[in-house]
């Protein structure tokens, strides 16, 4: 059922980008031939702004009523007229810039509704037709009934698709490289791809559920890096990629907006029938679930990004941006404060990360938070702050960094400290990897602030943050390839084991400990084999706890085949 329907996908994507090409001739060919309105409206405005000339403030009167007309773009062709016939007044030069690098960007930035339509249906058709649990649902390789966690697919496809969507949408609208956007969409939907068939691989049943749920976790992050290569790819300065942050930032908050929104939307129209005692099926409600949630991921986008401007050029300096940046700046000084006393509290409950697995989630989710903290509190240039508000906002942002590096540390001290009495598994590696990103972003931040002077402070957070996204998105690939092979198990030497001894395999990650209770002996299961470990020293000392001890029947413990004692000089094993 899912190779069908990646077919289809992909099927699907290739035909769309014909025909997106297709529509891209069809408006070349239809702008070719320019309005005569159009023409006499330049016309007209050109002989307004050489009127104007050495009047500014009538000027500008002029150009908020060429805006409340929809007019800003003769306006401009009057302006870069006028500049190019008399390029030494200033007043002309003045607004030649302004209109260049600010307003006629941020004026001719319109939603394309024709495409973010229905790219958008059909993202939000896709979700629905994937959130059906009987027909696509993942089920836990070789486990027994009832043992184990059942996975909706839409929880691993939804973003490789929307990343797809969103994708063709931009490459439409915008920047036109067909090739790229093709390339990289087919490689999230590999990804997507390769998890389904990969996570059988990784082995015991805690073992593929939790890759599975990293890889819910970890899809999501290589389609958004897709999207960030393709919009930075011919801009991949440090600035650019800071740029590409933020307005991901915005979009990540505008998706919460719909999200809530189409809630209570739901919420209120159930209501609305259940007072008429009607049920809506769940045909109906998974529509306005899933279905909904697969419009937010293209409508966000449009709404936020202006795909004919690469990442520097957007505008940051209105509506949610400017909200946004204010809002994470007032918490700032606010989160130095509970880190300030929060660091103080630690010496008095030092062991609780080490000891307890939920502390040590919350920390770990606390720096994220702080890193995306650090991105949003950061302007994009200097002329959004005076001198003495950067100054300060330079000091909040490295004192926060400071003390958030003493909590990763800490916080990798934990996991490790777990790891090492307990057992390597993919949530402990995969977030070991993250905190030791984590700590060198943080130390990143510290190093180039130390060595920036006043005016380039901001260009070495952009260096930090660049680097660190480049490093986010490698070890997520990382983990999505590496996982199932790390921590697989070998079929092969399996299958000859006795069906309790699979089933053990199966449910219980390595290492497997096993014994009889007719028998003193304990032996420890690896590749197939049994190894008899000598004495209850000995187990200590290899690090092993008794939790790992399985017990089995004598006749299946002596149908394993004899491997190497431990340790090896320990005599000929005795038979349980």
């Amino acid at each position: 059922m899912l190779g069908g329907f990646w077919y289809t996908i992909v099927g699907f994507f290739v035909l769309m980008s014909y025909a997106a090409r297709a529509v891209e001739e069809l408006t070349k060919m239809m702008r070719e031939v320019t309005p005569m309105n159009e023409i006499d409206k330049a016309e007209s405005y050109r002989q307004t702004v050489s009127t104007l000339a050495e009047d500014p403030e009538k000027l500008e009167l002029v150009y908020r009523a060429a805006l409340e007309a929809g007019e800003s773009e003769a306006f401009q062709q009057a302006i870069n007229a006028s500049h190019a016939t008399a390029p030494d007044s200033l007043l002309y030069a003045a607004w030649f810039h302004r209109l260049k690098y600010a307003v006629a960007r941020t004026a001719s930035f319109v939603v394309a509704w024709a495409w973010v339509i229905p790219l958008a249906l059909v993202n939000g058709l896709l979700f629905w037709l994937l959130s059906d649990g009987q027909r696509f649902t993942i089920q836990i390789a070789r486990a027994r009934q009832g043992m184990s966690t059942d996975f909706l697919a839409l929880l691993l496809l939804a973003a490789p698709i929307s990343a797809a969507f969103v994708l063709l949408y931009l490459t439409a609208v915008g920047r036109k490289r067909w090739w790229l956007s093709a390339l990289i969409g087919l490689v999230t939907l590999a990804a997507g791809a390769y998890v389904l068939w990969a996570y059988p691989r990784t082995g015991s049943r805690p073992f593929q559920e939790q890759y599975l749920a990293l890889m819910a976790l970890h899809l999501p992050l290589l389609a958004w890096a897709g999207v960030g290569v393709f919009l930075t790819a011919e801009h991949t300065d440090p600035a650019s990629r800071f740029a590409f942050l933020i307005k991901s930032l915005e979009l990540f908050i505008m998706g919460g907006l719909f999200v809530i929104a189409g809630g209570v939307f739901t919420g209120i129209t159930v209501g609305l029938f259940a007072a008429l005692d009607v049920e809506l099926p769940d045909l109906v409600m998974r529509l306005f679930t899933a279905g909904g949630s697969g419009l937010i991921p293209i409508i966000a986008t449009a709404v936020i990004y202006d795909p004919t401007a690469p990442p520097a050029r957007q505008a940051f300096d209105q509506g949610l941006s400017k909200l946004i940046a204010l809002l994470l700046r007032i918490l700032l000084p606010l989160t130095l404060l509970v880190l300030v006393v929060y660091l103080a509290f630690i010496p008095f409950n030092f062991r609780a990360p080490f000891d307890n697995r939920d502390v040590l989630i919350i920390y770990n989710a606390m720096l994220f938070a702080v890193v995306a903290l650090l991105v949003g509190a950061t302007p994009v240039s200097h002329a959004e702050l005076s001198p003495r508000l950067a100054r300060w906002l330079r000091f909040a942002l490295v004192a926060v960094a400071a003390l958030a590096v003493i909590v990763a540390v800490y916080a990798l001290a934990a996991i490790l400290y777990r790891t090492a009495f307990d057992r390597l598994t993919p949530n402990r590696l995969t977030f070991i990897g993250w905190n030791v990103i984590n700590v060198g972003l943080l130390l990143l931040v510290l190093f180039y602030q130390v060595r920036a002077e006043a005016g380039q402070w901001l260009q070495g957070l952009f260096r930090a943050f660049s680097t660190g996204t480049i490093a986010y998105t490698v070890w997520t690939a990382l983990m999505i390839l590496a996982l199932p092979w790390l921590f697989g198990i070998n079929q092969g030497e399996i299958d000859s084991l006795p069906s309790m001894v699979q089933y053990i395999v199966y449910e219980h990650a390595s290492p497997i400990i096993l014994k009889c209770s007719a028998s003193p002996h304990i032996y420890l299961l690896e590749q197939g084999e049994k190894r008899w470990i000598d004495t209850i020293a000995t187990f200590e000392d290899r690090g092993y706890i008794w939790r790992d001890v399985h017990s089995v029947s004598c006749d299946d413990l002596r149908s394993i085949p004899d491997g190497t004692p431990i340790p090896a000089d320990a005599g000929p094993p005795p038979q349980p």
